[in-house]
């Protein structure tokens, strides 16, 4: 019979292991905060005065609370778009465009006349779908090329990345043809979206909007699609295994046009909830760069689980809306923090150095959200 004592240990073990999703995200963000203290050091500040910095410009009242949170609604839903191709087993590196021509299609869509004589509740979802649509044109591009072709989603959504940008510069900056540009502003940028289509604002001032309520929605939509459903099944097997998706008469080629195109159209929803949610109410040249591949950054600290995009995206936006009082307070560069996040998804991607630090097993097989998911489509 086993001892009262040993039978506890082995529960308290097993219970820690189970919990490793949870716990080597958590050791790899200490660990990159210990080794972030030493640039800071050798930046000739304290680290203790620096973090306290970056924790109280991000969480030091409760409208810098607002300001995290507002800052981390586009992150969670343009990460959940990420994550839900990497459950196919796709990469898709091209959230970047997609998000911009959501915000795109937004930004038009919703300066149209007849638009501001309706009420919000009409107009709000009818520039949303705007903004849904551009973005799954754009996703199902690469998603078409690769299912057809083959050609990698990697290489074309880096392209399209690039041709969503040029392209929207075209459309804000043209006079000649006047096309999206405001001619009254002073510096380029589209027409105000009408009153009637814009998020309400949760907190005045700090940039929260509505738009977080639908991100946490589609987060909570998503994993249930992904676990409760048939095509979500499929989608995790083509994921896994796409031969063996093939022989057991699952649509292969049809599960990664429809995925890319509905990662796109997530995408989309980010950008457009922030042209009517943000302060502005428009678009300009370069908005929300690097919101597309920060998510990518996001995802993968998520580990590919649509929920855990949520407690992800709140730890970038915090690092973001804490860093400039950390600039100030303790005198060092902003860039500081970009050092500390790419430590935390370097120890992140790298788990095998966390798991060993903390004696943590690894596991056997392709866990669901683990390393094992992403790999599948990246080398094609």
């Amino acid at each position: 019979m086993t001892p009262p004592s040993q039978s506890f240990g082995r529960r308290s073990l097993e219970r820690y292991f189970r919990l490793a999703p949870v716990t080597v995200p958590l050791y790899a963000i200490l660990i990159a905060s210990l080794v972030g203290a030493v640039f800071i050091i050798g930046a000739g500040s304290n680290p203790l005065t620096a973090y306290a910095a970056l924790f109280d410009g991000a969480l030091g009242s409760p409208d810098r609370i607002a300001t995290t949170i507002g800052r981390a609604t586009p992150f969670i839903i343009g990460a959940l778009a990420v994550v839900l191709g990497f459950k196919a087993g796709l990469f898709n590196i091209g959230a970047e465009g997609q998000l911009l021509l959501g915000a795109l299609a937004a930004a038009w869509v919703g300066t149209w006349s007849w638009l501001a004589g309706l009420p919000a509740v009409l107009a709000v979802p009818v520039v949303l779908l705007a903004g849904t649509l551009g973005g799954l044109v754009w996703g199902g591009i690469p998603g078409v090329l690769k299912a057809k072709t083959g050609a990698h989603e990697v290489i074309t959504t880096i392209m399209l990345n690039s041709i969503a940008a040029a392209f929207a510069s075209y459309l804000i900056t043209s006079r000649d043809p006047i096309l999206l540009i405001d001619q009254a502003a002073s510096t380029p940028h589209t027409r105000l979206v009408a009153d009637s289509a814009r998020l309400p604002a949760l907190v005045t001032g700090t940039g929260l909007h509505l738009g977080i309520v639908l991100a946490l929605a589609l987060c909570v939509a998503t994993y249930l699609f992904l676990k409760r459903t048939t095509p979500g099944f499929e989608i995790r097997t083509v994921g896994a295994n796409k031969d063996a998706a093939l022989y057991a008469g699952m649509p292969v080629q049809r599960t990664i046009i429809v995925v890319m195109a509905a990662s796109g159209a997530l995408a989309g929803i980010a950008g457009a909830a922030e042209v009517i949610g943000g302060s502005s109410g428009y678009l300009t040249p370069g908005a929300f760069t690097n919101i597309g591949f920060d998510s990518i950054a996001i995802a993968l600290l998520a580990r590919g689980n649509p929920l855990a995009v949520v407690p992800a995206a709140l730890l970038w936006g915090a690092l973001l809306s804490g860093a400039p009082l950390m600039q100030v307070e303790a005198d060092l560069s902003v860039n500081l923090v970009r050092i500390v996040q790419a430590l935390i998804i370097l120890f992140v991607a790298a788990d095998a150095i966390v798991r060993k630090l903390f004696r943590i097993r690894a596991p056997r097989g392709a866990v669901d959200g683990g390393p094992a998911t992403f790999s599948r489509g990246w080398a094609g």
